[in-house]
């Protein structure tokens, strides 16, 4: 299962948000993506590169980019 931390919480909003304000159509679809990228996490949770700065095996990030 992969969580959220407020922050990233937070900072998916101000995407959002920033994004909507020339689009709603592609602000959403921009965060459904970020979401659905990552729950690939949770079936297969060594996609993710471990976090450098914890090092911690259970934490993980996945790159955005399109």
């Amino acid at each position: 299962m992969v969580k959220w931390t407020t922050p990233a919480k937070h900072d998916l909003k101000q995407i959002h948000d920033y994004i909507a304000r020339d689009s709603k159509f592609y602000a959403k679809k921009v965060s459904l993506e970020i979401i659905e990228k990552s729950e690939k996490l949770t079936i297969f949770p060594e996609i993710g590169r471990i976090v450098p700065e914890i090092g911690e095996p259970t934490i993980r990030e996945i790159f955005f980019n399109e």
